[in-house]
């Protein structure tokens, strides 16, 4: 089995600590911002299809929030790794002292709602070395929703201090992505029909991984964009064969909804290893199987 990094093993990774819970709810991030050090904001407000999050952000945010974008900052030139690849750790870290990203203060990311690009901020964060992420569940909604103060005013932010170190998380490629498959759990985290290859809205190429069973993230939350209780995740997952007696692994279309699916099995208790590359970068070597049906 072909790792990048860290490799892990069934259950826990050699080596690994535990976690900082990933959430944090409306009401505790109210509290921790009246206090010193207050946490970094990071709104990471993105969809697909567009429009831009920046528009989303001037018109108003959570204040002292600095905005992110994660095409630019969150991943790499799209390309042979894929539309959301990586990004080099010089250039994330100079992104995130830019955004006052500090190794001694709690970073708390969001995004409109249902935390899909909250997670992937989180999930790289943490792969990149920084030890306290946490994602706002119900995003930004959820804190509009409460009443709480929005401002459209943009910060300036002192210059961060954030190291990037690779290696935090688990990570597979295609070749340990295929072998998870075949010997652990390997989830496909995109809609049922994209996974059946009955449609591909995006990538040039319909249909999954051999071997994958499909996960939709959409399963994860609530219709309020806020997580599952660990129990119906866990629940949820075991259903489809990922338990923390086996190795874990997720994709999906360019690696940003599959780290929603990594934050939700933390929740649950199961680690599981995120292949960045996922389908875009799958398809883009013929000799690579796919099914479909």
């Amino acid at each position: 089995m072909t790792h990048l990094d860290t490799p892990f093993t069934s259950g826990r990774r050699a080596g690994q600590t535990d976690v900082v819970q990933p959430l944090i709810d409306v009401g505790t991030l109210a509290r921790r911002l009246y206090r010193e050090p207050a946490p970094v904001l990071l709104d990471v407000r993105w969809n697909l299809a567009g429009p831009p999050g920046v528009e989303a952000y001037r018109r108003g945010h959570l204040p002292g929030a600095v905005f992110v974008d994660l095409d630019r900052d969150v991943a790499g030139e799209p390309g042979a790794g894929g539309r959301h690849p990586l990004p080099e750790p010089a250039a994330f870290q100079d992104a995130m002292r830019r955004a006052g990203v500090r190794a001694d203060r709690t970073v708390v990311v969001y995004d409109e709602s249902d935390s899909t690009a909250a997670a992937r901020l989180w999930w790289t964060l943490r792969y990149f070395g920084h030890d306290d992420v946490r994602v706002l569940d119900g995003g930004f909604r959820a804190w509009s929703g409460a009443g709480r103060p929005v401002t459209a005013d943009e910060p300036a932010p002192e210059s961060g201090d954030f190291t990037a170190r690779p290696g935090g998380m688990p990570l597979l490629d295609a070749e340990g992505a295929a072998a998870v498959a075949r010997e652990g759990v390997l989830l496909d985290a995109r809609a049922a029909e994209r996974y059946r290859g009955e449609t591909e809205p995006v990538d040039p190429v319909a249909g999954r991984i051999p071997g994958a069973v499909n996960a939709p993230t959409l399963g994860n939350v609530d219709g309020e964009g806020r997580f599952l209780p660990s129990l119906a995740l866990r629940e949820r997952f075991a259903a489809a064969g990922a338990t923390d007696a086996l190795d874990v692994g997720c994709y999906c279309g360019s690696g940003v909804t599959a780290a929603h699916q990594i934050l939700a099995l933390t929740l649950a208790g199961v680690p599981a290893a995120l292949y960045v590359g996922s389908w875009s970068e799958w398809i883009t070597d013929p000799s690579r199987p796919t099914a479909a049906g």
